[in-house]
This record gives C-alpha cells, structure tokens and sequence, in this order.
C-alpha cells in the first residue's frame, strides 16, 4: 500500500530540516497498528515519532479509542492466523522457524483476562476530568468514615 501521508518538512532552532508528519498520520498509524500489532512500525508508516502519537492519545481521547480499538484488531488478527495455521497445519513462519503456537495462546488468553477485568487493553472509557474527580472525592470520604468509624469503635472500647 502506498505511503497515503503528505510529508512536509519544517526547519528545527538549529535551522535544519526535519520531517514532519501530514494531517492524515492517524488514519496510516491506526491501520498500520491494527495490521502489525507494532507501535513502531506504525509509527514508521505514518511518518510520525511515536513519542508525538502518545502525546496525541493522552490528548485526544477519540484517537485513544481508535488506538484501543486497532489493538483489539490486531489481537483478532493473531486469534484468526492461530486457528488458520492449526486448521491448515501451517506450523512453520515464513522464515522456516516454528511457528510460537504456546505464546501466541498465551497472549491472546492475557489480552481477554485483561478485557474482562477492564484493564488497559480492555474498552478505553470516556471518562471526563470531573468525574475522575468525583470518584477520587468519593474514595477519600469512604476512607475518612472508615477511618472515623474504627476510631469510634476505638473509644468506645477504651
């Protein structure tokens, strides 16, 4: 596939040229990730440094959905390859090596325990600042009634 991100340049304060990436580095970073599994390669495909891309998904919380959702994609992808491979019986990589049945196994069973609890690779949730606020206020005033209830209790036994 063609590289589809419009590359500029930009000159740094040392007056040399550095590439920079087009508006539509997402769109190739996303896909890329969703295909490979690999920030890396993603990021080499859109033309971006991946310290900018984790910059733009603490920021954008729309592309940090996007981001969570090209994971899973990629996690379906190696479920569906490791079935594919057992059922054809296609138990060599490309490279001749055998194929890391156990771990690949091992990760796709990680990635849906971490689903299930709702861990990170779980759905990202829209959370705003203000109800990451609410929860943290209502955490600390559960603690300070326990904490006021155990003292209580402490008294009165004295």
């Amino acid at each position: 596939m063609p590289n589809l991100v419009p590359v500029r340049s930009r000159r740094n304060a040392s007056g040399s040229e550095r590439a920079v990436p087009g508006r539509y580095w997402r769109k190739r970073f996303l896909e890329t990730l969703a295909a490979t599994s690999n920030l890396q390669s993603a990021a080499k495909a859109a033309n971006v440094p991946l310290a900018r891309a984790y910059e733009v998904r603490r920021m954008d919380t729309d592309f940090a959905r996007a981001w969570q959702a090209a994971i899973a994609d990629g996690y379906i992808t190696l479920e569906l390859e490791v079935i594919r491979r057992l059922r054809d019986g296609d138990l060599k990589t490309a490279s001749g090596d055998k194929f890391d049945f156990a771990n690949a196994i091992r990760l796709i069973a990680a990635h849906r325990d971490a689903m299930g609890r709702g861990g990170a690779q779980g759905e990202a949730r829209n959370v705003s600042v203000a109800e990451v606020r609410a929860a943290i206020d209502r955490k600390i005033e559960d603690v300070q009634r326990r904490v006021a209830r155990q003292k209580a209790a402490k008294d009165n036994a004295a």
